[in-house]
């Protein structure tokens, strides 16, 4: 089972993603983020079987919100490098990546 791990970058995507739905309605960053969790929980067991849709990068989507859970792999560790709202500019989303 591999390790995993979450980029600044990411966890300050994910706490965008909390503020923005918790203003929504109250609770439902709370929601997000355990729907979020889990969706990232599961790449211990099945990563690298999503799309790569950039280079090397693989895109989990979320099985409840809009979101794509942006990642690369290695033998022993997933890496999360950006959890992003993926109803975005596409040219948004491609320059995240082009850094």
């Amino acid at each position: 089972m591999r390790r995993i791990r979450i980029s600044e970058e990411a966890l300050e995507d994910f706490a965008d993603g909390f503020r923005f739905y918790e203003a929504q309605d109250q609770g439902l960053g709370d929601y997000f983020t355990s729907c979020l969790r889990a969706d990232i929980e599961s790449l211990r067991l099945f990563a690298g079987i999503h799309r790569v849709v950039h280079q090397d990068y693989h895109r989990l989507l979320s099985r409840v919100f809009p979101y794509g859970v942006f990642y690369t792999l290695d033998e022993t560790e997933v890496v999360i490098w950006a959890v992003l709202d993926l109803g975005r500019d596409p040219w948004w989303l491609e320059t995240r990546f082009a850094r």
